[in-house]
Formats: C-alpha cells, sequence, structure tokens
C-alpha cells in the first residue's frame, strides 16, 4: 500500500491514503500482474476499458468527459514510463472531480 500511495503522491503532494486504498481494493487482482497493474496510453483499447469500467460504470460520466480525463492524465504521466494502474485511475478520479465518490 506504501508504495502504491508514494507513486500517486509523486502526481498530488496532497492524496488522500483512504481513497488510495479504495482504489487498490476496486483493483483487487489486477494489481498481482505486472502488465495488468500498469496502464498504456499508447493502447486505445486499454484507454477506452478505462473510460468504460472505471469511468463510466463506477462514477457515470459520459464517454467524452471520461476520454478527456483519460487524455489529461496520460499527459500529465507522459514522462513515466510505468505508469501504474493506481496512481492513473487515482488522477483520472481527480480530474473528473469525483475522488469523494470513491
Amino acid at each position: 500500500m506504501a508504495d502504491y500511495l508514494a507513486d500517486v503522491k509523486k502526481y498530488d503532494a496532497g492524496a488522500d491514503e483512504a481513497k488510495v486504498a479504495k482504489i487498490v481494493k476496486h483493483l483487487g487482482i489486477a494489481l498481482r500482474n505486472r502488465d495488468s497493474s500498469m496502464v498504456s496510453c499508447s493502447d486505445p483499447k486499454e484507454l477506452a476499458r478505462v473510460q468504460e469500467k472505471w469511468c463510466a460504470k463506477k462514477f457515470g460520466v459520459a464517454e467524452d468527459a471520461g476520454m478527456a480525463a483519460i487524455e489529461a492524465v496520460c499527459a500529465a504521466m507522459k514522462g513515466d514510463n510505468s505508469k501504474s494502474r493506481v496512481t492513473f485511475y487515482y488522477l483520472v478520479a481527480k480530474e473528473l472531480g469525483t475522488l469523494d465518490a470513491l
């Protein structure tokens, strides 16, 4: 858990540990495998899956707004070759203004 929080804090110094923990719990088994614990901004299918499963299903956000948030997070994390799924999801929720809904 501490590793996930430290990674999120690289992008949001005031990250809420409880919210990060909820994302870790939500992602569950996906975090056990290195490949599935990362997000690839160069894979349109993966970004569509994040939009569908995280933005739309979890928060009820429209596709346009969800994809805009995902693109903003991809731009913010551009320098990071290993984009942690926990950090990515946290930043997307923050971008959408839905962190309190976790």
